[in-house]
């Protein structure tokens, strides 16, 4: 009776797993369909182009759309052309389709028509590596801890968009410390309307990190655009913390947000076995993670029984809890704030990619609350979200062959 149980749960959570931890999973697609529904009525649905595992997206002044590749390009979209790859791209580390690395998100400089600075988020090895050192098995992941004994981490660098080619690359962020195995990387880029740069930094999958105020692991960090501390973080100058964290106790952000009314930063971040967050970010914020979660672990009650579950958000006034959580999880991904009118009632809303939840959800914030959550069906694991100019919405697809989507009302008004 036992095998069968066993063999029953390991595919449902290895499913889950996948999923919430931002493994890519391959799905069967469907064909892409003509039109998908809403509560505004039918959307048309237009494919642009065709990647390879894209994963962010950055728009121009001039109206092209930058788009990362994880193998290591950076395309540019225009004109109804997706272009080669940029040259000038830093080396990534990246071992395939179900790799959480390799080049993630793209920014432009708010002063972009001057400077022309474009901002890259990607995974490198330690430049000193050793074969005695291996990923060890974490008992709170159950079986699906994945192997691995390069010793990497996330890095941001900025250089100057010339052309086809990106000139003088310099590295301004780096996670620390650097370890070996796993993914979390987090990554992605956010500007504020001060011209400060938010990036979000995942756990790595080594859960503690996230309360150490000595690593930028599992935080939101806040930095200059030429990769100082700005004089006004929360820890800037204090003794046995980093200057770069804005908030902590995060595990997994793959979607930043800012609400151009107001300047705040929202994210959404990944839960474990369930527990999915929205998140408000306040300075100097601590948000819990590993200590206290909506979801679970992926071990308990299946492997290591003695394993106890993780008090949820509720049962501590010492940690910041999530505006909005989801279980079953939509394992989000990319983030944009819709300020455009082609889209009748949704300017203000924040639009959100999901993997798992294969849709693009919609949230619609009354302070710091969810008036009206919607999710619109589209078939495909959806990376990223971006508005163009004309008020359009964008979305690239998480596949080995991940179109770019384009989403227009299907009705004229």
């Amino acid at each position: 009776m036992y095998f069968p149980v066993f063999v029953h749960i390991f595919f449902v959570l290895a499913g889950m797993f996948g999923f919430a931890a931002g493994v890519h999973a391959q799905n069967k697609q469907g064909p892409l369909p003509k039109t998908v529904s809403s509560s505004i009525g039918e959307i048309k649905v237009e494919q642009l182009a065709t990647l390879e595992y894209p994963w962010g997206m950055a728009l121009l002044p001039d109206g092209r759309i930058l788009i990362t590749e994880k193998p290591g390009h950076l395309r540019i979209w225009e004109n109804g052309r997706l272009s080669k790859p940029v040259r000038g791209v830093p080396d990534v580390v990246y071992r395939g389709k179900d790799d959480q690395g390799g080049l993630l998100d793209v920014e432009i400089d708010p002063d972009f028509k001057r400077n022309r600075y474009v901002y890259l988020s990607y995974v490198e090895a330690a430049e000193q590596q050793s074969d005695a050192l291996r990923n060890t098995d974490d008992f709170r992941f159950g079986p699906m801890d994945p192997a691995d004994s390069i010793i990497r981490g996330g890095v941001v660098a900025r250089a100057r968009l010339d052309g086809d080619r990106l000139r003088d690359v310099e590295v301004i962020w780096r996670q620390e410390p650097k370890t070996v195995g796993r993914g979390h990387f987090g990554n992605r880029l956010v500007f504020t309307r001060d011209g400060k740069l938010f990036i979000t930094s995942g756990d790595r999958m080594r859960f503690e990190p996230a309360q150490s105020l000595n690593s930028n692991l599992g935080k939101v960090l806040r930095i200059n655009s030429d990769g100082s501390i700005p004089k006004d973080n929360p820890f800037a100058g204090k003794k046995d913390a980093r200057g770069d964290i804005w908030s902590y106790g995060h595990r997994n952000i793959l979607a930043a947000a800012v609400d151009p009314s107001s300047g705040q930063l929202w994210t959404l971040e990944m839960g474990p076995l369930g527990g999915d967050e929205l998140n408000l970010i306040g300075k100097g914020s601590n948000y819990g993670w590993p200590l206290v979660s909506n979801g679970d672990h992926y071990g308990r009650d299946f492997v290591h029984a003695q394993l106890t579950s993780i008090p949820g958000h509720l049962t501590s006034k010492e940690y910041q809890p999530p505006v909005r959580s989801w279980t079953p999880v939509i394992s989000p991904s990319g983030a944009t704030f819709y300020t455009g009118e082609l889209f009748l009632g949704w300017n203000g809303n924040l639009l959100a990619g999901g993997l798992s939840s294969q849709a693009l959800v919609r949230l619609k914030l009354d302070g710091e609350r969810v008036a009206i959550e919607e999710r619109i069906d589209m078939q495909r694991r959806v990376r990223d979200v971006l508005q163009t100019p004309d008020g359009a919405i964008l979305l690239i697809v998480d596949d080995a062959k991940g179109d770019l989507l384009r989403l227009t009302p299907a009705e004229t008004r």
